[in-house]
């Protein structure tokens, strides 16, 4: 599906964007500690972006299915709330979002669980 591969290009885009701002233009404005987070956010968002790629692909080959679907668009999801909140939390200090993390990472598990079962359908 063009979509999941347009929505990788402009996580890709996003990404590289933030890891060279947070390289570049946060270091020594905020913590190590919430550069750390920073960079966690950054890897995790390209991690899953190449999924969204992964996605893409797999649909192209074995033709849309409700599993790839859903795949990518929790992988879209997961970026927002995992990666999101991390880059909020990093430059906000606001703790509470810690907890919205998790949810990002539990979607990028399902999504990948959903690429296996149809890969192996």
């Amino acid at each position: 599906m063009k979509l999941f591969f347009l929505l990788g290009s402009i996580s890709a885009f996003v990404s590289i964007a933030l890891g060279a701002f947070g390289a570049h233009g946060l270091e020594g404005k905020i913590s190590e500690r919430s550069l750390q987070i920073w960079q966690k956010a950054v890897q995790y968002q390209m991690f899953q972006t190449g999924g969204l790629f992964i996605i893409g692909l797999l649909i192209d080959k074995y033709g849309s299915t409700p599993q790839l679907t859903w795949a990518g668009w929790l992988s879209v999801i997961g970026i927002l709330l995992f990666s999101g909140s991390l880059y909020i939390l990093s430059i906000s200090g606001i703790k509470i979002l810690g907890a919205i993390t998790p949810l990002g990472g539990l979607s990028f598990l399902i999504a990948w669980i959903l690429v296996g079962i149809a890969v192996m359908k």
